[in-house]
């Protein structure tokens, strides 16, 4: 039986970040707002711990995003696919990431949508040409995590 899963990205801040990868990937923002306020009023989460992003109410620190697609809890607002949470960390990114995500374009597509990731707020780090097999770019998002566009 295949495991579900989650990738969790450190972050200095989530929701932002939660964002733009949502837009980025045409993916949905989760909304936990429903299961805060459940948690708050059977008195199990304090308001230290909630703050509001965008209108919704949401937990301090953490966002996440899910494929549209995919099932998702009701109550809860979280995927039970494809997702990424995001949650923030006190240090910063030192170093080149160790696992990241490869975004595929349409075919001839590859310009248009490195266009639209950088007016998402990406940035390109660098052209990688892989001769007959083609060639990529190597982009950043808003905190400095690499990724591929091929």
């Amino acid at each position: 039986m295949a495991l579900n899963w989650k990738l969790v990205v450190d972050s200095t801040n989530a929701p932002a970040l939660a964002d733009f990868w949502a837009a980025a990937l045409e993916y949905e923002v989760e909304d936990p707002s429903a299961l805060i306020e459940q948690l708050q009023a059977a008195g199990r989460l304090g308001d230290e711990a909630v703050t509001e992003h965008r209108g919704r109410k949401t937990f301090r620190g953490y966002a996440a995003v899910r494929h549209p697609e995919d099932p998702f809890d009701e109550v809860s607002g979280v995927g039970r696919g494809r997702r990424l949470l995001f949650q923030d960390v006190p240090e910063g990114k030192t170093t080149k990431n160790r696992l990241h995500l490869d975004i595929h374009s349409a075919p001839h597509g590859l310009d248009t949508l490195v266009a639209r990731l950088e007016g998402l707020g990406a940035t390109r780090v660098r052209e990688v040409d892989n001769g007959p097999a083609g060639h990529w770019w190597v982009m950043q998002d808003p905190e400095g995590n690499e990724f591929c566009v091929a």
